[in-house]
């Protein structure tokens, strides 16, 4: 870009989002701050050191030591970047309704810095925080502006880009992952492009903010219905002796015209659970109901319920109440060999097991212990006990591969694997699906 300025970009909130983007960018030759208002995380990045598991600590410390990547709390130092990436939580609130109180509060916290000097291109500002088609546009412009003082499109350019972060996926390398990418105006659309271009090999530019945002939702809604029709499916072919995993198994053959998708305790990760819920919030503000997105989120959110009630049944059928029972739990994170617990269903089972007087421990070697989260207080500092530690029955809750390679066979207490994990021959005599 043939910069002035000493960084080429900045990278907000530097979580599975944010940290493996500046480091895909420094990589790329670009020269990177990370900003987060985490000072740990500060530490970390500027050590070399990596806090997920999946992000390489050595690829980590080549950036740091060459002087490509480094990380800072202070946001001021956002006039010495030619462009800022935002990538910061958008959870919903106790109403389930959106909270983009991050982002609009990562804006007010940048908008005073935005101004260009004199000789230096307008700075760049992308979003790639999952939000409603809106969000940038408006209600990030609307922060920008204001703060600032300068007008979108011609003092600073606006962009949204959404993330598409698959964590623990050794095949989604941030390189090889098409960007989709949308602008303000056609010049902002050329500044995100030349930006991007630089890190990512494959670009798919957009009309707008709006639909760049849109098809992110879109993504993700996808996910989210066809989940909860799996999940419909396996309690209604369960009655009637079906294996819904058999069934999936053979569907799949069909070359054309499917696509697998497999059930589960319920959904998890910062992106299905959520992002569907802000299509529907905003859909209502042009009169429109999202049947089908909430008739799935009802589906997805009741799955709990479903492997209690098999966790009941397993423990009858060894003469056991739930109540005063202990049960292992195996696996916290939300999907198979990361670190990523973020509205894990395994929180919700075990706060419901709890709530009906069962004693639970979980094992998960991915989180060693359990840090702060938005809605599970009470679990805080929570430890993983050794997986074949006494309990009155064992509950699979993530598909870890290390639980694949665990003999079950032994097992005296009742086994309930909601993930079809364990293969024939390694299951126990008191075996239930769920």
């Amino acid at each position: 870009m043939d910069s002035k300025l000493k960084y080429d970009l900045s990278i907000i909130g530097l979580g599975y989002v944010g940290l493996p983007l500046g480091l895909q960018f420094a990589k790329s030759g670009c020269s990177v701050l990370g900003l987060d208002i985490d000072e740990k995380k500060i530490r970390n990045i500027n050590a070399g050191k990596s806090y997920i598991r999946h992000i390489g600590a050595e690829d980590l410390w080549i950036e740091v030591k060459a002087g490509r990547f480094s990380a800072s709390s202070d946001f001021s130092r956002i006039k010495d970047c030619e462009a800022v990436v935002i990538c910061v939580p958008t959870p919903l609130n106790k109403n389930r309704e959106p909270d983009i109180s991050y982002i609009l509060k990562t804006g007010e916290a940048i908008a005073p810095f935005l101004r260009s000097a004199n000789g230096e291109k307008p700075k760049l500002v992308v979003l790639e925080s999952t939000t409603y088609p809106g969000t940038t546009d408006k209600d990030l412009r609307e922060v920008l502006e204001k703060g600032s003082g300068l007008k979108a499109g011609k003092d600073f350019h606006l962009a949204f880009s959404p993330e598409r972060e698959d964590p623990g996926n050794p095949e989604s390398k941030v390189a090889e992952i098409p960007k989709v990418v949308g602008g303000l105006t056609p010049r902002c659309l050329e500044r995100a492009e030349e930006l991007y271009s630089r890190a990512i090999k494959r670009l798919v530019p957009v009309s707008s903010t709006r639909a760049a945002e849109a098809t992110k939702l879109m993504e993700n809604i996808f996910r989210s219905v066809n989940i909860a029709l799996v999940n419909e499916l396996k309690i209604i072919y369960g009655s009637m002796g079906i294996d819904i995993w058999e069934v999936i198994d053979a569907a799949k053959t069909k070359p054309f015209g499917f696509m697998p998708f497999y059930p589960g305790p319920g959904l998890g990760g910062h992106c299905i659970p959520i992002d569907p819920f802000y299509l529907t919030w905003k859909a209502r503000e042009y009169g429109h109901a999202t049947r089908f997105i909430e008739l799935a989120g009802e589906i997805n959110t009741s799955m709990p319920e479903f492997v209690l009630q098999k966790v009941g049944e397993a423990l009858n059928s060894v003469g056991k109440p739930l109540r005063g029972s202990k049960i292992l739990l195996l696996g916290l994170a939300y999907k198979p060999n990361v670190d990523d617990d973020r509205e894990s269903p395994s929180y919700i089972l075990i706060e419901k097991l709890e709530s009906k007087g069962a004693i639970v421990e979980y094992h998960d070697p991915y989180v060693p212990e359990i840090g702060s989260t938005r809605e599970h207080h009470k679990l805080l500092g929570r430890k993983s006990v050794p997986i074949d530690s006494p309990c009155d029955l064992v509950l699979i809750s993530t598909a870890h591969s290390c639980f694949q390679q665990h003999d079950f066979s032994q097992c005296a207490a009742p086994v309930v694997d909601t993930r079809n994990l364990v293969p024939p021959g390694k299951r126990p005599k008191l075996y239930f699906q769920a």
